[in-house]
């Protein structure tokens, strides 16, 4: 199948996480996707394509290629838009997923610099530089990938079990990045583009460190392979009728308040 024909999908931080497994469960899902595994470096995404390779083997129906994208180097976004453009053309699919947590110890400013220059800033560039590429889609799509901890309506509410739980700076960000999903969505509507974020829930990752990961299996934390099935099920067309709600689309196939 050519290129043209595909659904071209590109995936900021693909390589390790929620990302990951998104790219695999594409990839699993259909020789229809051609997934774009962006990542900090050429040599992660590699080694990250090679483990999908080896976990997946013959069950990868899917193409997939591979871009440098450090969200909060702007040359290196621009770079990309080129190499995308020449390769494909146009992107149907663009899921802003990469995101960290500070956890070094740094002073506030310096912490919240880098986590919204990361969760918010970072998604508001590469959408802005990928957007003429998205109009060339005939069904363009934009997942922004939150959190529940960016809630202002569950961290108010007091039957939230995990409302006292700090990580106030990157709380911030993420309902920044709400906002601007929010904002998108209503502006973008005028040349096609349906636009979410996503809330994966509590997932084993490495956006606290090993120590980190180790603390969220201990807790119950969920595989990250479950976001990745229902954002593949929501690029599907699965759930069209969730697209306008007030509010994030969630692992569990509901809608998490802003």
């Amino acid at each position: 199948m050519a290129s043209s024909d595909r659904t071209i999908v590109l995936i900021t931080g693909g390589n390790s996480g929620i990302g990951f497994e998104t790219v695999a469960a594409l990839l699993k899902a259909s020789a229809n996707y051609h997934v774009i595994m962006a990542a900090r470096s050429i040599e992660k995404a590699q080694k990250a394509v090679d483990e999908i390779k080896s976990l997946h083997g013959d069950a990868l129906k899917g193409e997939v290629s591979l871009v440098r994208i450090d969200v909060t180097d702007i040359e290196s976004v621009r770079a990309a838009r080129q190499d995308v453009k020449s390769r494909f053309g146009r992107v149907d699919v663009l899921i802003n997923n990469a995101g960290i947590i500070v956890t070094r110890e740094c002073d506030t400013l310096t912490n919240l610099r880098e986590t919204f220059e990361t969760n918010a800033f970072g998604p508001a560039i590469v959408t802005e530089i990928f957007e003429p590429l998205l109009k060339k889609s005939s069904r363009p799509k934009i997942i922004y990938v939150s959190s529940g901890q960016g809630s202002m309506t569950l961290k108010l509410d007091p039957a939230n079990p995990h409302r006292l739980l700090r990580g106030d700076f990157y709380r911030m960000s993420k309902s920044a990045l709400n906002m601007l999903a929010t904002s998108h969505r209503v502006h973008f509507a005028e040349w096609g583009c349906r636009v979410t974020a996503f809330d994966p829930g509590f997932c084993v990752s490495n956006l606290t460190g090993p120590e980190g990961r180790k603390m969220r299996i201990k807790n119950g934390a969920r595989d990250p392979a479950e976001p990745a099935r229902e954002l593949v099920r929501i690029i599907e067309g699965k759930r069209d009728a969730d697209w306008d709600k007030c509010g994030m689309m969630d692992v569990d196939g509901g809608i998490s308040p802003w």
